[in-house]
This record gives structure tokens, sequence and C-alpha cells, in this order.
């Protein structure tokens, strides 16, 4: 299912936040200063940011500053309740692509994370990989006749970073930046495990392999 970072200092708007998301399909992380935030990053990928502004020790303004400093281009969604356009303008400056201004309707908030994540490519229909197979985009699982195959999780993830990138080829670099968290450590021989993986269960014409550049998804 995709991923949520929340950085929210109000434990009490936090909760309600976290239910909210996760009784839409989401696994949803809470972090209640930047700092903290800022650790969930570097131990886990996410699909989407939902950031507050004023927050303990990072406020949220800096720190999607420094994220996007680091390539990260995770979409975000600031909530808040600065209402200048000073703040707002420094906000989309610091590459946020959405806000809401507290009190927040919940209905629209889930509005606009959807029509974020469908334009960064993140699909919610099931996907038919072939006659037999179909992916759902917000479980991040495979069934095949309706039946769950269980499919380790960082297969699940290449399968959607590949899917995410039909008719574009996805270069070694995606593959680590998707399976990878910043401080883990990854090798040659488990990208290829993952690929013959994809090959497996699609079959082995499934994938092009661009010599020197990555691969490419054939279906």
């Amino acid at each position: 299912m995709h991923k949520i970072l929340v950085l929210e200092d109000d434990e009490l708007f936090a909760s309600t936040l976290e239910d909210f998301l996760e009784d839409e399909g989401f696994c949803v992380d809470i972090a209640y200063d930047g700092e903290a935030c800022l650790d969930l990053n570097y131990e886990n990928k996410y699909d989407l940011y939902i950031f507050d502004i004023n927050v303990p020790k990072i406020n949220g303004l800096d720190l999607l500053e420094q994220l996007r400093s680091s390539g990260d281009q995770t979409p975000s969604i600031f909530l808040t309740s600065y209402k200048d356009k000073e703040t707002l303008q420094k906000g989309f400056n610091n590459g946020c692509d959405d806000y809401l201004k507290k009190p927040v309707d919940l209905d629209e908030l889930i509005l606009r994370i959807r029509a974020l994540l469908k334009r960064n490519n993140k699909q919610f229909e099931n996907i038919e990989l072939n006659n037999n197979l179909v992916f759902n985009p917000i479980s991040k699982r495979v069934f095949e006749n309706n039946e769950d195959i269980n499919l380790p999780v960082k297969v699940s993830e290449l399968l959607e970073l590949f899917i995410e990138n039909r008719g574009e080829i996805v270069t070694k670099d995606m593959i680590i930046s998707k399976l990878w968290a910043c401080d883990e450590e990854y090798s040659e021989g488990s990208i290829r495990v993952y690929i013959n993986s994809i090959k497996k269960l699609l079959g082995k014409d499934s994938l092009s392999n661009i010599k020197g550049i990555g691969y490419k998804i054939e279906f």
C-alpha cells in the first residue's frame, strides 16, 4: 500500500489523520518534530509527505527544502495555519506540491492526495499483467486468479516501479532509490535476483535489458 509520512506536532490531530488515512487504505508513519521526521525518512521510502510547518526542531519549510536539496522529489502537501502569501510562496519555492489551510477538511484532503499521487504515476485501479495476474497498486500485491501470491516486498516494489514507468527505461539508480533507504546497503547480486523474480513472474521476455542503462518492461 502507499506509504505516507506525516509531520504534525498536535498529537490529537496527528492521531485523527493517522486513523483517517489508514481507513482509506494508506500506511502511515507519524513524526512530531522535524528531526524525528528526518530519521523516519532515512529509514523508509514514502510515496507522499504531509507536513505541518510550525513544528519543533526543524520546521516543515526547512525540512522540505533539505529533502529537495538531497534529490528527494517525493510529492508533498503542507497543512498549515499560516495565511500570509509570503509563507505559502516559500512553501512552493521549497518544493511543496500542494497545501491546505487548517482546520482541514479530511474529505478534501483525500481528494488532493489521490490527485497528487495520480499525477506522480501512483495508480489506484487494478492493473492486469496478463490473463491470470493482477497488480493492486494500493496494497502493492499481485493476485493470480484472485489469490494473493505473496510476493516479497522488494519484488512488489520493483514491479510497481516498472508499471509506473511503462514505455520508459528504468535505470539502476531508480531501482536503488526505490528499493533501499538512504542508510541501507545494496548489492548488484540482489538487484539481479529481483529482476529475475519479475521475469519469472511475467515471463522471460517481459523485461528488455538496455545494456549499460537499465531495463524496460514489455506488457
